[in-house]
């Protein structure tokens, strides 16, 4: 009975705790916000039952098939285009009230109610995402500013009622989506919202009665309302962390009753509940994603390091590293959600139009090896990646071989017919050597950043094996496809990075048993030079990276320095880890490597410093005899 009593109390405490920041947040409504009715949160634990397999895989059809998206990062921020009376941003640009720390009021006179992108066209819009090969577009309905993007009755903080535009760019979008025959996904928010909070990381109270206070009274009736008015195929959330775990489950299980066919990415709930699995942001290297967890999952690259408008943000990369990076997630059975942040005036940029227009050429030749593909039966290729429709398989050759001579390493089906797509479909010559294909190529590549080709094979092709090492071209061995000795654990330091551009490599190389191993495989003897790449950041801050809003130095933190050792089969190299820097290239030596399997290991023979370094990538170049 007294425990009876205590939990009613201890309800009661928490219903008044609550009550009263329900209070406090009418009263920010009394100053600009517009509430509609607070939406009851259901309780979690039903998720599940809207997840079968069926359920899951209708949901995803679409999805699967499209393999290519445009994320748009959005917001009356992208008029001040990374920089704040004088001041620039290091940092993601639809950031900067947090950067900045503009205060509420402020942003309000001075950014949401000027917003007029008077050139804003949704129908120019989704036919540059079409012609590019892009099936899907995500955009920002509300970020973390709290500003939403389309007309809002449950909160008049939005560019329809409170910014000059006065237009809702999200129906405009819808209605030039459905036309264009492209689905239509909405970015929200949910557990981030500055004009009601300022920033939870801020130390300030946050906890679980104020977040469900804020959810109820705009999140998730926001959410709801954009699913009933504008029907999205998909729902991106963002940061769930910054919510109590069963808060989300609740927020996901009401959009799973609003919509049951709508798509919800894993940053919603978090990846165990999701429909598939988001890469960590702005991603230039990714693994072999052969994980249970890993059968649907998506990558976010930024054009440049920013995902809003930053005019000071030059670091873009060159259309190839775009064209790669789909073909290498459409192998691994991904999707790649390539993001644009258009300018305050509602237009590209030009240094993205550049590379929209060069995805848009490669697409029209060659978008049939991505749309409706599946994952890769290959091993890796040190020639490029490939990806599978039925019984053809496309292989998209980033590295021309300079002999002629193609090695397809371990592919087990029976070739009909090798087409070059570049050229008309011309019909390629080729010879079954064994376990691998010899597929013979013009002297010149017609597409230095993917040229590809297309086998129809008599049945599904299979594959597998270790790499196979080519005579007539690098070979690459980055340790995204490597096996770290001892396994990683989930919460030790030596560990694969995230795979952005800064960190691509392995962290945590403190002890000597450490390890990274490659199974490979050479058809023929060959001579080659042996280069490992690394990183090794100056500790005392020297090291200069372009990142955003220009150059910066760039620290670890830490020491680096030692003995590598490479061992290729019974040989063994040996160099010196001295030079700090990015990507630094340290020569090892030259070695002849016999026909027949190999393992190749780096591993330690002294550390000098806190960590050995961040090893990149193993480079073999052959050598002419």
């Amino acid at each position: 009975m007294a425990i009876h009593s205590m939990t009613v109390l201890a309800r009661l405490y928490l219903f008044h705790r609550r009550q009263l920041w329900v209070a406090a947040l009418l009263m920010i409504g009394s100053t600009g916000l517009v509430f509609g009715e607070p939406v009851a949160v259901a309780e979690a634990g039903a998720v599940s039952s809207f997840e079968t397999e069926a359920a899951k895989d209708a949901r995803l059809a679409w999805w699967r098939e499209a393999r290519f998206g445009m994320f748009i990062h959005w917001g009356v921020y992208s008029a001040l285009a990374g920089e704040w009376k004088g001041q620039r941003v290091e940092g993601y640009s639809e950031h900067v009230q947090r950067l900045c720390k503009i205060k509420r009021a402020d942003y309000l006179e001075e950014v949401v109610k000027p917003f007029n992108p008077a050139a804003f066209d949704a129908d120019a819009w989704v036919r540059t995402a079409k012609e590019a090969g892009m099936g899907y577009i995500v955009i920002t309905a509300m970020h973390h500013d709290g500003v939403a993007m389309y007309d809002s009755k449950v909160d008049d903080y939005n560019v329809v009622k409170t910014s000059r535009f006065g237009r809702d760019p999200l129906r405009e979008l819808k209605t030039a989506c459905d036309r264009a025959g492209i689905k239509l996904g909405f970015y929200y928010s949910h557990a981030i919202d500055w004009s009601l909070s300022g920033d939870p990381r801020y130390p300030e109270p946050n906890g679980p009665e104020r977040r469900l206070a804020c959810v109820e009274r705009k999140a998730l009736p926001q959410i709801l309302e954009l699913i009933e008015n504008y029907h999205p195929a998909l729902l991106w959330g963002d940061t769930p962390h910054l919510n109590p775990k069963e808060l989300n489950e609740r927020i996901l299980l009401a959009v799973r009753k609003a919509d049951p066919n709508l798509i919800v990415n894993g940053r919603l709930a978090g990846a165990s509940h999701g429909d598939y699995l988001t890469t960590a942001d702005r991603p230039a290297e990714f693994g072999l994603m052969r994980g249970p967890d890993e059968r649907d999952w998506e990558a976010i690259p930024t054009t440049n390091e920013s995902y809003g408008y930053h005019a000071f943000d030059k670091s873009h990369k060159p259309p190839a590293h775009f064209i790669r990076l789909l073909a290498k997630a459409a192998a691994r059975g991904g999707n790649l959600l390539m993001n644009f942040g258009p300018r305050g005036d509602g237009t590209f940029a030009p240094e993205d139009q550049t590379i929209l227009q060069a995805l848009t050429a490669w697409w029209k030749t060659n978008g049939e090896a991505i749309r409706g593909t599946g994952r890769t039966p290959l091993a890796p290729q040190s020639w490029g990646e490939s990806t599978l429709k039925g019984n053809r398989l496309y292989l998209h050759v980033f590295n021309w071989p300079a002999d002629g001579r193609l090695l397809v390493g371990g592919l087990d089906a029976e070739i009909i017919q090798a087409r070059l797509l570049a050229t008309s479909g011309e019909k390629l010559a080729f010879t079954r050597l064994g376990a691998d294909v010899e597929i013979r190529l013009p002297a010149r590549a017609p597409d230095a950043a993917d040229s590809v080709i297309s086998l129809d094979c008599a049945e599904r092709p299979r594959g597998g094996g270790p790499l196979l090492m080519q005579p007539a071209m690098p070979n690459d061995l980055s340790v995204f496809t490597a096996e770290l000795l001892p396994a990683p654990t989930s919460k030790g330091s030596w560990k694969l990075g995230k795979g952005t551009s800064l960190t691509s490599h392995v962290q945590g190389w403190s002890k000597p048993d450490y390890a990274v191993r490659w199974q490979a495989r050479l058809a023929e003897a060959g001579t080659f030079d042996v280069i490992a790449r690394y990183d090794a950041p100056d500790a005392k801050g020297k090291t200069q990276v372009d990142t955003i809003g220009g150059k910066t130095t760039t620290t670890s933190g830490l020491t680096f320095g030692g003995d590598v050792l490479v061992s290729l089969g019974t040989q063994t190299l040996r160099g010196q880890v001295a030079e700090t820097g990015l990507d630094v290239a340290l020569p090892l030596g030259r070695v002849t490597l016999g026909a027949g399997p190999i393992e190749i290991k780096v591993s330690a023979g002294t550390i000098t410093g806190q960590e050995l370094m961040q090893l990149k990538s193993l480079r073999l170049v052959p050598v002419s005899p």
